[in-house]
């Protein structure tokens, strides 16, 4: 009996057209339980145009980030057992 992937996106209709690319990685940490039981879970965040260096320099900070690329969420099919796609708010600099 096959299962489906789960496949979580949160944007809105309005940020899917501002936020076309994420960077996505391999969450080790919640790979293997939960939506992802016996499974890869997918974790990424969707940016505007501009913001990639900064994304990629905050998922490489994370130690359960394996496997960090860039993708085009236009026509992206993950391959995990669940992937979840957050949006990426700028921090404010003080």
């Amino acid at each position: 009996m096959k299962t489906e992937n789960i496949f979580k996106d949160d944007r809105t209709e309005e940020q899917k057209k501002t936020h076309k690319m994420a960077v996505v990685g391999t969450d080790v940490f919640m790979s293997g339980w939960g939506g992802a039981e016996n499974g890869i879970s997918f974790a990424g965040w969707a940016f505007e145009d501009g913001q990639y260096s900064e994304v990629l320099a905050m998922i490489n900070g994370r130690s359960e980030m394996k496997r960090v690329r860039l993708v085009s969420l236009e026509d992206y099919k993950p391959t995990a057992k669940h992937t979840h796609i957050y949006v990426y708010k700028e921090r404010k600099k003080e």
